[in-house]
């Protein structure tokens, strides 16, 4: 079945139904990928901002070699 064909039969369930648990579920679960999504959409404008951070440390020379990396860390007191 192609998707507008499992969209009708969902919207037909939904019509014929009598069980107000069952269209309060559906409701639920859409509400829940709302929300999922939303999330995700905000983390990944965080992360652009964060890969954009990153180009312009990088265009600017504000990078460490790995070794200077290691020596960075290796005196952090843990």
């Amino acid at each position: 079945m192609d998707l507008q064909g499992e969209i009708k039969w969902i919207e037909t369930a939904l019509r014929e139904s009598k069980d107000p648990t069952f269209v309060e579920a559906v409701k639920k679960m859409i509400q829940s990928m709302r929300k999922v999504k939303e999330s995700l959409s905000s983390e990944q404008l965080r992360e652009d901002a964060l890969m954009a951070e990153a180009e312009e440390d990088i265009k600017e020379g504000r990078v460490y070699s790995i070794e200077e990396a290691h020596k960075i860390v290796d005196s952090w007191d843990l």
